[in-house]
């Protein structure tokens, strides 16, 4: 009796470990399921085409990303190209919508740039460890109507108001595919410090080998308050680095009044 006890548990603790995962074997399995490893590390750059949809407008939205951490993030409003964000790699800067003017961002906002921008490309998973990302899995939790496995993925810790803080954010992991349905991530700074934004990833697509979200919701509070739908993407195109440098504004030459008296 007792043997038959023991091979009873025995067989429920093997049952029950089988179907374990790890932090690891999940983003080694979601890696795969995306396209792989050998795949990803062969994209040096990213040319995405896109629409942003907010408030019933749809916005288009051109953006580069590069392997060295380069960015340009480029919106169009009432005919005119705006500069989201861009990076060369030293200097980060935007397009201001109060005077239409392209300005540097500040130091610090700068420094957060150079600290994670480069080994978010092209997946913040790939190589995490040499990275010195770290990674943790904190369990179950049904999201969107899916069961999900909740990662925390830590990354190079960001300066806020001239300290620093960890930079975490949670991956949910659908149990069946390993792909992940939502991302979320806590405000750092500003009015909404605190709280909670996450990102719904839908419509997985495949390019060049690789399977890529092209839908994303963005929800705050509870609700949908933009939509990004990918229309393409390109990956390894040519790229004019001239795009991420900063462009200063062209200054209008001031008019100068006519010194010659009109005859009468």
């Amino acid at each position: 009796m007792k043997k038959l006890i023991f091979f009873s548990l025995f067989s429920l603790l093997s049952f029950h470990f089988s179907f374990a995962q790890t932090a690891d074997e999940i983003v080694e399995n979601y890696l795969k399921t995306i396209g792989g490893k050998e795949k990803l590390s062969k994209i040096k750059a990213i040319h995405i085409k896109a629409k942003t949809i907010t408030q019933g407008m749809e916005i288009p939205v051109n953006m580069f990303m590069t392997a060295d951490g380069k960015q340009h993030m480029e919106f169009e409003l009432q005919g005119k190209k705006l500069v989201q964000q861009a990076f060369d790699g030293k200097t980060a800067w935007h397009t201001n919508m109060m005077n239409m003017k392209n300005e540097k961002f500040d130091n610090e906002t700068t420094e957060n740039f150079k600290r994670n921008s480069k080994d978010e490309f092209p997946n913040p998973f790939l190589n995490y460890k040499e990275k010195g990302f770290k990674i943790e899995l904190i369990g179950k939790e049904e999201v969107e109507g899916t069961e999900t496995y909740k990662i925390k993925l830590t990354e190079h810790p960001l300066l806020v108001e001239g300290k620093e803080v960890s930079k975490e954010t949670y991956y949910y992991f659908d149990t069946e595919n390993f792909i992940p349905v939502v991302v979320e991530e806590e405000i750092k700074k500003g009015q909404f410090k605190g709280a909670k934004i996450q990102q719904i990833y839908s419509d997985y697509q495949e390019v060049d080998g690789i399977y890529f979200p092209f839908n994303t919701a963005t929800k705050f509070n509870g609700m949908i308050g933009s939509e990004v739908k990918i229309e393409s993407m390109e990956i390894n195109p040519q790229i004019d680095e001239k795009m991420f440098v900063f462009k200063e504004n062209k200054t209008e030459a001031p008019q100068v009044k006519s010194q010659v008296k009109e005859k009468k």
